[in-house]
């Protein structure tokens, strides 16, 4: 049973106007913001004390939702993109030229994530948007699991919404589909 959705139109203006929300995924709570609000992407990376370097993942209910900040992405790519999707895999693809840096840190790749957890897929849909997703925990600590752990972490600096986490053990795995290297599994 999925947990009721928030007022969408209000979380929708939350979010543009920069607010951070704490949100179920496959293995833990994660962060998460407007991609395109460069403030709260920065507030997240305040919040984890994690450096803007290493880039951060975009999560979504299909590829559509990574379209604005990918190049376009070779149809022999594309039609293997289901070996991975939806689910807990994390695919490195080229960031479009005008990708913010505040996303893809210092690098010529973007990760992103189209989700098989049903409660982040539809949170998506709902929005129209995809979602910056990093674990909800400072650097170094372990992932938060729970919507009242990332309430008592963050305080109000970030929104939890209910929810409940996948069954996952670890978090997503990381994929160069281009080279085939696994950054994580």
């Amino acid at each position: 049973m999925l947990t009721p959705l928030p007022n969408i139109q209000r979380l929708r203006a939350f979010l543009k106007r920069g607010g951070v929300i704490a949100y179920a995924t496959e293995s833990c709570y994660g962060l998460g913001c407007d991609p395109s609000n460069q403030r709260a992407v920065l507030r997240i990376l305040q919040l984890k004390r994690r450096p803007q370097s290493k880039g951060l993942i975009l999560i979504g209910a299909d590829i559509d939702q990574f379209r604005r900040y990918l190049a376009p992405i070779p149809a022999a790519l594309v039609a293997r993109l289901d070996e991975w999707w939806p689910g807990p895999n994390t695919l490195l693809l080229p960031a479009a030229k005008h990708c913010p840096h505040w996303l893809r840190g210092s690098h010529a790749k973007l990760a992103v994530r189209v989700t098989a957890h049903a409660e982040t897929a539809r949170l998506c849909r709902h929005l129209g948007m995809a979602l910056v997703s990093t674990s909800a925990n400072r650097a170094g600590n372990h992932s938060l699991k729970q919507a009242a752990a990332c309430a008592k972490t963050f305080g109000l600096r970030v929104l939890p919404l209910p929810g409940q986490i996948g069954k996952r053990k670890r978090p997503s795995s990381i994929i160069d589909p281009g080279s085939g290297d696994v950054f994580r599994r």
